[in-house]
This record gives C-alpha cells, structure tokens and sequence, in this order.
C-alpha cells in the first residue's frame, strides 16, 4: 500500500489537546485520524448504499401503482386494526 502525507491546519489549542488525549490511549494522533477517516469513508459508502437501495425501492413502488397493483386503503387499515387490537390483548390493554 502506497502512502501519502495529508497536511491541513489546525487552531495549536486544539493540535496540542488531541496530541495529549491520543498520548493517553497509548496512540498517536496519525493513527486515530487514519481511523476517524476509515470509519468516515465506511459510514459515507453505507449511507450511500442505503440511498440507492431506497430509491430503487420507491421506484419499483411507482412502477407498481403505475401497473394498478395496488391494496386498497380500507383493506390496509382493517389489517392494522385486528394487529394492533392483538397486541393490546396481548398486553392486557382495553380495546379502543
């Protein structure tokens, strides 16, 4: 693997806080922004993972309603209504 030098500035305050907290930990500073930017680039990739499977799954619930495969409301809402009268059983809570 082949290695760059990142360079950025920073307030010395802060420079000398982080140094001190990374000494603590037995790390240097180098090595948790590595893992800072790790973790970033991993947290970006999944983010965008799930946006692109989201709006793959709200275009195929477009092409679904566009085809007529739709559930009307009222069969919906009756299917909630006996789920939720079953849990508040389940729970001992009165019916509404």
């Amino acid at each position: 693997m082949s290695e760059s030098t990142f360079t950025f500035r920073v307030e010395e305050s802060l420079k000398q806080e982080f140094t001190s907290a990374a000494r603590s930990r037995d790390r240097t500073g180098a090595q948790i922004l590595r893992d800072f930017m790790r973790e970033y680039v991993t947290q970006q990739n999944e983010e965008a993972e799930y946006d692109n499977w989201y709006r793959r799954q709200v275009l195929a619930g477009i092409e679904s309603a566009n085809e007529g495969r739709l559930i009307p409301a009222a069969d919906v809402e009756s299917k909630f209504a006996a789920k939720r009268a079953a849990t508040r059983r389940r729970l001992g809570m009165p019916e509404k």
